[in-house]
């Protein structure tokens, strides 16, 4: 664990972010023009669903914080400009989710980010 070279960015402030109450700490982590794309059960690898940009990351956000679960970050590794983590999440009715997701940072700032996810069915 540790921090990008001369950023702000750092395993603690990742944490805070996604354990936080809402999506609004870990939305500053990303560059105004952010891209997500995200792999998963639905959105497989030849047509993941992308996001561009804060304002479609924040409806994301808004939308996971808004449910009944927890989340967690369970390991960070960040080397120069990329990180790397794992984040497990469990709803109220005990279904979980894990989460990975392979970052490239910008000044500081998440500029992009491959997220792969699977959950208890």
């Amino acid at each position: 664990m540790g921090a990008a070279t001369g950023s702000a960015f750092d395993t603690e402030t990742l944490r805070r972010g996604i354990e936080g109450n809402t999506g609004n700490t870990l939305l500053a982590l990303y560059a105004d023009d952010a891209e997500i794309r995200i792999i998963d059960r639905n959105t497989q690898p030849s047509h993941p669903k992308v996001l561009h940009g804060r304002r479609e990351i924040a409806e994301m956000l808004d939308d996971v914080y808004s449910r009944d679960m927890t989340h967690k970050l369970d390991q960070c590794v960040i080397q120069g400009d990329r990180a790397a983590y794992s984040e497990s999440c469990e709803y109220g009715d005990g279904t979980r989710v894990l989460a990975e997701s392979m970052i490239t940072l910008r000044e500081g700032k998440i500029a992009e980010q491959i997220l792969i996810q699977a959950w208890d069915e």
